[in-house]
């Protein structure tokens, strides 16, 4: 098994086509197929099913690729510790809840390491998938949280894909509201004081229970829920609904804009945000930057 081999494997994976694969790596179509087949026959697995239209990857060859992509990555992260990388494009991918300090990090890492290329890539997404990005290595890190509902069941799942979490800040839960809400006055919201109003929570796909859920509080607490997928709707609707979402109450007016605040939550719990990474995988330099950025804005809340 050499890296090369690795690197066709992804690119495959990429493409989806053996002959687009093989124009991209610049090798002839015969000797990347070759090149797979031997991959295949070393690691004792069928890597993809191939037919007329391209090819999809196994279950087995999903697993192979995870394993291929952090190889792939700590080399490269190998040769930006011993300066030989330095000539090469910034590359680096996170995976998040939707914060908005998730997302200033992400602004602060591009001004760091503005190039004449780079490639950068962010994905505010579901909990399922960010999981995912990180356990396939999709992403070099993902941004979740963890509290007392959802602890179990997301700890095991994260261990089961050989990653870990590390917390970096713990927050008291906070509403989201506009600065027009009828609430607004009220320093410290209740339960109670919510019931009349709309709540937004994100959608989560195939994994739409409590545990994967970005809200703490069950869509069962309150009569009225609405569920969205991306965060300019969801404050959009907190607007012009006078709805309602909870979460971290970390907030950036300069991204967000003014009509959002946070009011504290009086109930008697925590969200311990953190980070998903590899187990036993040194982070890139960006990947590093990016940690430390992170840090900056949640300390400064």
């Amino acid at each position: 098994m050499t890296l090369q081999q690795l690197l066709y494997l992804v690119t495959v994976a990429d493409c989806g086509n053996i002959t687009e694969a093989a124009e991209k790596l610049f090798i002839s179509q015969p000797s990347l197929s070759a090149a797979i087949h031997n991959l295949e026959k070393e690691m004792g697995v069928t890597a993809f099913v191939r037919s007329n239209k391209g090819v999809v990857a196994t279950r087995e060859g999903e697993e192979l690729l995870s394993y291929a992509r952090m190889l792939l990555e700590q080399a490269d992260n190998m040769k930006d510790h011993f300066g030989s990388g330095d000539r090469r494009a910034p590359k680096f991918s996170v995976s998040c809840q939707h914060y908005s300090f998730a997302v200033n990090a992400f602004v602060d890492l591009i001004k760091e390491f503005d190039a004449d290329q780079y490639s950068f890539i962010i994905r505010e997404t579901q909990t399922g998938e960010i999981i995912d990005d990180v356990a396939s290595g999709k992403s070099e890190i993902g941004v979740i949280y963890l509290s007392e509902h959802n602890e179990e069941v997301l700890t095991k799942l994260i261990k089961n894909n050989n990653l870990v979490f590390d917390e970096l800040y713990v927050a008291g839960p906070h509403v989201f509201i506009c600065k027009d809400h009828p609430l607004v006055d009220k320093e410290v919201i209740t339960v109670e004081d919510l019931q009349a109003y709309p709540y937004l929570v994100y959608e989560q796909g195939d994994k739409n229970s409590f545990y994967f859920s970005e809200e703490f509080m069950s869509m069962l607490d309150f009569p009225k829920n609405i569920q969205v997928r991306d965060r300019a709707t969801l404050f959009n609707l907190l607007i012009g609904l006078d709805g309602f979402t909870v979460s971290s109450g970390v907030i950036d007016a300069k991204l967000n804009g003014t009509n959002i605040i946070a009011r504290p939550l009086d109930v008697d719990k925590i969200m311990r945000i953190g980070v998903v990474t590899k187990k036993n995988t040194l982070l890139s330099k960006y990947g590093k930057y990016y940690l430390e950025v992170l840090k900056k804005h949640l300390s400064i809340v």
